[in-house]
Formats: C-alpha cells, structure tokens, sequence
C-alpha cells in the first residue's frame, strides 16, 4: 500500500465561517502527494453542511466526535495519519499554496529534523492581511530555545511524535508548547523563513485567553521539570529599604503588603527559605510576627547597601553565603519585591521551573510591549525599531520587566555576582500580576479592583 508523504488534519469546532477557505487551502497546494483528515468536534453551527460538500471526495477522511477538546484530538489524528509528516490546520486558518512543499522538502532534507515552522501572516476576519509574523533565524541565531513554534501549521515527523508518546491529553491548551519541550529535548528543529500561512485573529481565538494559556504553560513546565527529577529548591529574598514611608509597611484594603507577599511566597512548592533584608529593624519587629519555624528569617542589611541606586547583588552574595553555611541546600535563589500585591503565586514557581526546563542561567517576570515607541533625533520624532510597520520582528519584539521576579541559578551567581546574567530567560506575565503599585493612580486602581470583588488578595 502507497502511503501519503504527508497528512494535514483541520479541526473544527463552529468555525463554518472559515473552515471552507481552510480545505480548499489545502486541496489547491503545490505538493499532491497528501491526505487530509477533517476533524469536527461537535459543531452546532452550518460546519457540517460545508465538511460534507467534500465526503466523496478522495483523500480526505471525515470524522465527527463530540467536545474531546484539542489534544486528544490531536492524538486522534496522530493515530488516524498514514503520512511520513503531519501538520494541524485550525479552521479559521489557511495556508500559502507552496506550504506544504517548502515544508516536507526541509524535512526530506535532514532525517534528524524533528519539526519545522514557517513565518505566517496575521489576518482579519474578512481575509485581509493586517500583519507578518517573522521568527528569528533558528540555523544562525538562536540558542536558547525559550520561543516555541505555533503549535498550528508547524509540521512534526509522525515516528519521532509516536516516540515522545503523543499528546498530554491532561492539558487542555498549548499543544505547540507541549510538543515543543518534547522536541527540542530530543530532536533537531528548525524554521523556514517564509510566510506559509495565514493566522486568522478574531474575538474567539483560544490564543485570546491568557490566564487559560499561562497557567497551563506553567502545568507543563512544573510536570516536565517533575519527570526530569530536577532539582528546584530555591530561597527567596524579599529586599525592604525601610523608613516609615517604605511600601513594605503599606496596606491594601486593610492588609499589610510585606505581609501579604510572604504568606503568597508561603504558598509556593520551591521556596524552602524567605529572607526579608532590610536595615531597619521596624521591619524585623513585623517579620518576627510573620515568623514560624526557620522557614521566614530577618537578614539585617547594611545601610550603605540600601540607599537608592544601589547594587543588591552584594547584600544576595552575603545571604548565599550565611544559608549554605547554616547547612541549607538550594540551587535557586529568587528575587522578589513587595510593589506587585496580585502576582499570582503559581508564578513564583513557574519562574523557577521555565528557567529550569529551558536551562537558562537566570530569568525575569516580563510583558509584552506593543506600543510604538520613538526617539527624537534633533529634527523631531522617529519610530524605533520599524514599530510602527505591520511586520513584526522577532529579534525587534519589546518586553517590559514587570512581577517583581528574578531568579538566578546559585552556581551562577556565584560565579558572576550577579542576579541577571548569562542567557536571560523570561517569564511571561498576566495583567493582574504586571501590575504595581508605583503611582496614586495605581493605588486607586488596586483598591476598586479589590473592592469590586474582581480580584482576592489571597
């Protein structure tokens, strides 16, 4: 029996504005040698009346199931393929005629090649193109692979995704992140310069839902790094300047900020130590009532290393040395200020973790910036880095330090005295936890989020 070089499954779930436009991207490839698999999964909308114009069709195999959600049927189609490659197609997007070509003949070329993804437009509703998504140059530039591929029109080879064992049907987002720390443990992966699809954006996409794909990006890292049995003890050090003024001893609706950051940092499953440094013992007075057991400690900070725009990283050198003498073992030290009262506690761990599983030597909690920024070069205003051109860059992509987390793995330290050094990996943030109380504004903003029950403190 002839096998397909390569199956594109689409799946569908009420997407009957799009899906034909998908299909017919696919029947109409510059590459024949395909099967395509149409996975509906429970559509209430006019899907089906438009999947069954194509069911006598041959080469295209339809199936209709009932809300299994994206990764078992990712896993459904894994099992239904007969091609040596296999790509998802989302409904509501489509591809450029030559995708499938450029895409099998990089593969063809490198049997080591695990997965390839290409660069894709970003489109409306109605087709029209209002964006380009260009990658960094996987052959000549990157190194540390914390960037995954789009877990859409990325093609994988079907041996090496049936060796990694599928899917993790337990995850109900964030396939391509998934799949991408399975492969790039294993396998080569690389991308393809040109732009091969079309990434539709509107109301409904999944990739609109943060706290849905953050919180399970963090699942993923924290079970990878649990299957790995890597070592993730860490100490957190929470630097206070002290003064009456100091923000340590302000309350939002009623509960201390010093005080509501340790209990959150309490909650974490990698800090085996807190350590509050401050010169001023008012605020050894507030942290021995916080105190149990051995786990919070006051570490009394010398004043000339706490005036402004000092360097912290002598005060973290002197902390590193007296833990490890008291006989605690640890591999990461984590940086935490008391400025961001709805920093999300899973977020403390999944810095730890990310850094873990993408083996960079520090990381930061960051946010993406999509502002045009510009600089005034004497003859008025000039937008910096092309923002304001429709394509986006990757290497051009802004990111804002925000969360008030750093963490560094201690060897590193050690060595570089520093907290952020070495390949700086990053942590993305959600909104709530990016915000910080810097401004009356941003007070006044937190107190009617709090009031309005729209966030709990703890």
């Amino acid at each position: 029996m002839t096998y397909p070089l390569v199956t594109v499954y689409i799946t569908n779930y009420n997407y009957g504005h799009f899906i034909d436009q998908a299909i017919k991207s696919v029947l109409n490839q510059s590459l024949a040698d395909f099967e395509l698999i149409i996975i509906d999964d429970g559509s209430t909308d006019k899907s089906r009346e438009i999947i069954e114009k194509y069911s006598n069709q041959g080469g295209i195999n339809i199936i209709y199931q009932q809300n299994k959600g994206l990764n078992v049927t990712n896993n459904i189609a894994m099992r239904a393929a007969h091609g040596k490659y296999l790509m998802r197609l989302d409904a509501d997007d489509y591809l450029a005629p030559s995708a499938l070509e450029k895409m099998t003949a990089e593969l063809e070329s490198d049997e080591a090649l695990g997965l390839v993804f290409p660069n894709y437009y970003y489109v409306d509703k109605d087709g029209e193109i209002i964006g380009e998504e260009k990658r960094h140059d996987f052959q000549n530039d990157v190194e540390l692979l914390d960037q995954p591929a789009h877990g859409a029109c990325t093609m994988i080879r079907l041996d090496f995704l049936k060796q990694v064992g599928g899917y993790n049907e337990s995850y109900n987002c964030q396939d391509g992140y998934e799949l991408w720390l399975k492969f790039t443990r294993h396998f080569k992966v690389s991308n393809i310069s040109q732009n091969l699809f079309f990434y539709r954006q509107h109301g409904s996409n999944l990739t609109g839902d943060e706290n849905k794909i953050l919180s399970t990006r963090a699942r993923i890292n924290e079970d990878f790094v649990n299957e790995q049995s890597y070592d993730k003890t860490a100490i957190a050090i929470i630097p206070v300047r002290g003064g009456a003024t100091d923000i340590a001893f302000s309350s939002l609706s009623g509960v201390n900020l010093l005080e509501l950051k340790v209990k959150k940092v309490c909650q974490s499953k990698n800090i085996k130590r807190i350590i509050i440094t401050s010169p001023d013992l008012g605020v050894k007075d507030l942290v021995d009532t916080l105190s149990s057991g051995d786990i919070i400690k006051f570490h009394h900070r010398k004043k000339s290393e706490a005036r402004f725009n000092q360097n912290l990283n002598p005060t973290i050198e002197e902390i590193v040395k007296e833990e490890s003498r008291s006989g605690l073992d640890f591999r990461v030290i984590t940086l935490i200020t008391v400025e961001y009262p709805f920093l999300d506690v899973y977020k403390i761990d999944d810095a730890i973790n990310t850094m873990l599983v993408f083996g960079s030597d520090s990381i930061i909690g960051v946010r993406t910036d999509n502002s045009v920024f510009y600089q005034h070069h004497g003859d008025g205003l000039h937008p910096i880095l092309n923002r304001d051109k429709y394509t986006k860059l990757e290497r051009e992509a802004l990111f804002k330090q925000v969360g008030g987390i750093t963490s560094v793995m201690k060897d590193v330290f050690i060595e570089k005295k520093e907290m952020i050094t070495g390949n700086v990996g990053h942590v993305m943030m959600d909104q709530l936890s990016s915000l910080g109380l810097f401004t009356k504004v941003d007070w006044q903003i937190a107190e009617s989020l709090i009031k309005t029950k729209l966030i709990k403190l703890l």
